[in-house]
């Protein structure tokens, strides 16, 4: 839609439709694949968005990985079967289905139920509940309005599955998560940390979910990118050091005040929140005080922000604890990361189907004498008797003798083999109790995971940066963006069609972007309307060359957000503006 379209136009109402539509005109972001008619849950980031997100991911890398020195890896996005089988995606990652009996749409039961109910949380129930409110209310399709009572809902798996290879090729999916690339990585990765813990390991990347019904823009959407970190630890010796973070602020909802008729969230502190037992988890808590000042560093607004943890019925069966960032968007809060512990689950899982080794060896203080149950079985007895199920025997005793040494007490040991009981000599079994002296034992590590989205942190930086006001009798609509993470930091302007301005002007715009700035070169239209041009996308600083900067060296300097200017001389410029986006100057303190 055009400038002149757009005020033809039915004038938008939310923040989130004006902010929309400005992504579109301005390129921050817009559906993929308009020329075809577009393709639902799917958006490209354009100029100013790949730029703005590019520097978000940068802000998290620099954070989460650089100053807490963890490694950063780059998996592919693409694995076999095998991988989401072990991890449980192929059978439990599932949303609630119901299809309009009318229109043939589709649509998230949860979601109907929500935007239709008192429920909050619909997802939490289970499906025949589900079912059992969307009758109870009568709720109708969103699309055409016909009745969904008494309509089936159903469990439907949400990865997108491939072929790797030509002919018999083997089964692949698209990954769900950018986690699982980490985890089944752990052999080689605990090699790089010299098998010590605690280790963090990072990934930004692409993500994807066949969702039954993406909406609200970037909010939803069918491929995304997650910032992950997957954090190692012995949960019997590493404790995090809170002092960094005990004295953060954060606005916490957890989930007994969810829960209560009158529940409310609760004003506090990291420190006061362990003390008091509301953050369970001191790893949670540590990731939840790092990532706070993090989003109000990248422009969230915090009176806009906080952590809900999730209610049992939402939580992950393997996350002990889970708690979401969440903005408030339009009078709604979304997610944007999840911290959840998720203990050894991963990782055991990956051991169990992979048969490699997904432990770290830890070494005691002093070596430790241990009795310890082993068999060492007669094949020439167990081979003819038990065939081709005969290294299965030998693993369930293994199994047994480890678990229940008295079961080797009497003339005869039981074992189950496919669901029957088969009885086996004891005296075959080589079963005995010896002493012996270790040195360390092998020990599954937890996982503390702070999951962020990006594309819903760059639409809330977004939102919460947009602004309207009035200047000079005009209405202006700018975005407020940090100058750290504005896509463009500075625009670079002749105030006139004129050689020797435009000369003037493309040469510091070179020499802004030596300095290492962003730089936007205009000589297209009044300055005004170029003005307003870059406080729509949010650049910072303008930069304006006129006919005294000939004779003085000097410019005008604007700032965005108060529209004040200053003149400064052009020799200052490579030193001055990086130091404002840095903070080491401000504004305000520029001297001509």
């Amino acid at each position: 839609m055009s400038e002149h379209e757009y005020a033809d136009a039915e004038a938008p109402d939310t923040t989130s439709e004006k902010l929309v539509e400005l992504a579109k005109r301005r390129g921050y972001f817009f559906q993929s694949a308009g020329a075809y008619g577009g393709v639902g849950g799917f958006y490209t980031f354009g100029p100013q968005g790949a730029a703005l997100k590019g520097n978000v991911e940068d802000a998290w890398r620099d954070r989460f990985a650089v100053a807490e020195g963890n490694m950063e890896i780059d998996a592919p996005t693409i694995m076999p079967e095998p991988v989401f089988e072990a991890s449980g995606h192929l059978e439990g990652f599932d949303d609630m289905l119901v299809e309009c009996p009318e229109c043939g749409e589709s649509h998230r039961a949860d979601h109907v139920v929500e935007d239709n109910t008192e429920y909050e949380d619909a997802e939490s129930l289970p499906i025949p509940e589900v079912e059992e409110v969307i009758a109870e209310y009568e709720l109708v399709c969103p699309n055409c309005g016909a009745g969904l009572a008494g309509q089936a809902v159903e469990a439907f798996n949400l990865m997108f599955e491939t072929n790797i290879g030509p002919g018999d090729s083997q089964p692949g999916y698209l990954r769900p998560e950018t986690a699982q690339g980490i985890f089944v990585e752990f052999p080689r990765l605990k090699e790089y940390a010299r098998n010590q813990l605690p280790f963090g390991v990072t990934q930004i990347g692409r993500a994807y979910r066949n969702e039954i019904s993406p909406r609200r823009s970037i909010i939803r959407t069918r491929e995304f990118t997650q910032a992950e970190l997957e954090y190692f630890i012995d949960p019997e010796a590493d404790d995090p050091d809170l002092s960094s973070v005990e004295d953060v602020t954060v606005t916490l909802y957890p989930a007994s005040e969810q829960d209560a008729a009158d529940g409310t969230e609760i004003e506090t502190t990291i420190g006061e929140a362990v003390a008091e037992g509301i953050i369970a988890d001191r790893w949670v808590a540590y990731f939840l005080g790092v990532a706070k000042p993090w989003y109000e560093a990248v422009g969230v607004d915090m009176d806009r922000f906080r952590y809900r943890q999730h209610l049992s019925g939402e939580r992950a069966h393997y996350a002990s604890d889970c708690w979401d960032a969440e903005s408030e968007i339009d009078g709604n809060w979304i997610e944007m990361a999840g911290f959840a512990h998720r203990g050894n689950y991963d990782l055991s899982k990956h051991g169990d189907h992979s048969g490699d080794r997904f432990t770290i060896f830890k070494q005691y203080d002093e070596p430790k004498t241990v009795e310890r149950a082993t068999v060492d079985p007669d094949m020439s007895y167990l081979g003819p008797e038990f065939g081709g199920d005969a290294g299965t025997v030998v693993e369930k005793l293994e199994e047994l003798a480890a678990r229940d040494r008295s079961a080797f007490d009497g003339d005869t040991v039981e074992i189950d083999l496919e669901g029957e009981t088969r009885s086996i000599p004891v005296e075959t079994t080589g079963f005995s109790v010896e002493e012996q002296t270790e040195a360390g034992e092998h020990i599954t590590p937890h996982v503390v995971e702070p999951s962020f989205g990006v594309d819903r942190v760059v639409y809330t930086v977004l939102h919460h940066a947009y602004r309207e006001d009035e200047v000079d009798g005009e209405e202006r609509t700018y975005l407020e963006l940090d100058p750290e993470v504005a896509p463009t930091f500075v625009g670079v302007f002749p105030l006139q069609s004129d050689d020797e301005l435009e000369t003037e002007a493309r040469e510091i715009a070179a020499a802004l972007r030596e300095a290492g700035l962003s730089v936007t070169y205009d000589d297209s239209g009044n300055i005004g309307r170029r003005y307003r041009r870059q406080d729509e996308v949010g650049t910072p600083f303008c930069v304006t060359v006129d006919y005294e900067s000939l004779e003085d060296e000097a410019v005008t300097v604007r700032e965005r957000d108060t529209t004040a200017q200053k003149r400064l001389p052009i020799e200052d410029l490579p030193s001055a503006l990086p130091a404002i986006r840095t903070g080491d100057l401000e504004f305000e303190d520029l001297e001509g």
